[in-house]
């Protein structure tokens, strides 16, 4: 059975895939280095993850604890497995817009010069081995921002008529837009991805991602949005709400759903693909009805602040179109919904954090 990398093996996607992949008997090859704890503080941090993977898994998880942008070192993992690598999944990254503001040249190098040393290994060493990118709905900028949004009670909406009401599809421009320093660093990997498959001819995947969650999450105020609420719920740690009063709509799917999806393209791939992945219409919220839930779910009250100005890049509407996704595999369908994701995510921190 072919083996299996995953970057950013101790992080919400990294970690799902992990376990998707042992449970079905591969061998895994995590990367991690725990950036996540570099960028937003201990509290951040990965390592509990990482070794509740080894722990569960024992010798079917082999863990490096490296950095994307070290040639040297990932050119060594990737020349010991060669040609038995049959998948590699990067979902390491900076993913943060807003912490990307504050270095420029880190956030770069992590997410695109990580990224081409990785392709550039997986064609030297693995040209054959499928390639899977967690990319992001950043990469259309704030154009979505340009959409004629009706405000209603607890958000914001798309009149039924328009032709993006079931969600945003992969025809939407991402030039002349605002993208965030974050947004931009993602679509130089984006296109990279693309053109390692057009180029080169490599069985390259890109999944553009809404918000993507999950009970692994180690949610954090600058990343991890239903993660992070639930865990200020749950707490009793006061929780700030940027713009758009509370009402800015996000799509959201639950880590296996995208794994799963991965999955699907592994085994039927196709050459520099672009999908926009996320919950759809089946499952997105409001800021004010996510915070409805996580106090229903947590039986208390949740102390939060409005501040007037959003977040730079961010977006007021966001719902993504899986159509394409599901029209080239129609056998991957969601299987979570808002209201099942936070009360997993609840039940699965209650030791964490209650």
């Amino acid at each position: 059975m072919p083996i299996i990398v995953v970057t950013g093996s101790a992080g919400l996607i990294g970690s799902e895939a992990v376990r998707f992949f042992c449970e079905r008997g591969f061998q895994v090859i995590g990367i991690d280095n725990d950036m996540r704890a570099t960028f937003f503080g201990p509290e951040a941090s990965t390592a509990w993850n990482r070794t509740r993977l080894q722990a569960e898994f024992g010798d079917r998880y082999v863990h490096h604890d490296a950095d994307i942008r070290d040639q040297a070192e990932i050119e060594q993992i990737f020349q010991a497995y060669s040609s038995d690598l049959g998948l590699v999944i990067h979902t390491a990254a900076q993913p943060s817009h807003d912490w990307a503001a504050k270095d420029p040249h880190l956030d770069f190098t992590v997410n695109a010069n990580g990224t081409l040393v990785l392709l550039e290994a997986t064609r030297r060493f693995a040209p054959d081995a499928v390639f899977i990118f967690t990319s992001t709905n950043k990469v259309y900028g704030d154009t979505p921002n340009a959409l004629p949004l009706v405000e209603e009670e607890s958000r914001w909406e798309i009149h039924s008529s328009h032709l993006y009401y079931n969600g945003i599809d992969e025809t939407m421009s991402i030039d002349q837009t605002k993208h965030s320093l974050f947004g931009a660093s993602k679509v130089a990997a984006d296109v990279l991805v693309q053109e390692y498959g057009r180029y080169f001819g490599m069985k390259t995947g890109i999944f553009r991602g809404g918000c993507l969650t999950g009970p692994s999450h180690s949610g954090t105020q600058l990343h991890g949005f239903l993660s992070y609420l639930m865990k200020c719920t749950m707490t009793g740690t006061p929780y700030k709400v940027f713009g758009y009063q509370g009402k800015q709509v996000r799509d959201n799917i639950h880590s296996f759903d995208l794994v799963n999806a991965f999955y699907h393209f592994y085994k039927e791939p196709l050459v520099g693909e672009v999908y926009n992945i996320g919950g759809g219409r089946a499952s997105n919220c409001s800021m004010l009805e996510a915070i409805i839930l996580c106090e229903r779910i947590a039986n208390r009250k949740l102390t939060w602040s409005y501040e007037e100005t959003n977040r730079i890049g961010d977006h007021i509407w966001w719902i993504s179109d899986i159509s394409k996704f599901q029209t080239h595999y129609p056998s991957w369908h969601l299987t979570y919904g808002i209201e099942e994701i936070l009360q997993e995510i609840f039940v699965a921190n209650v030791d964490r954090w209650g």
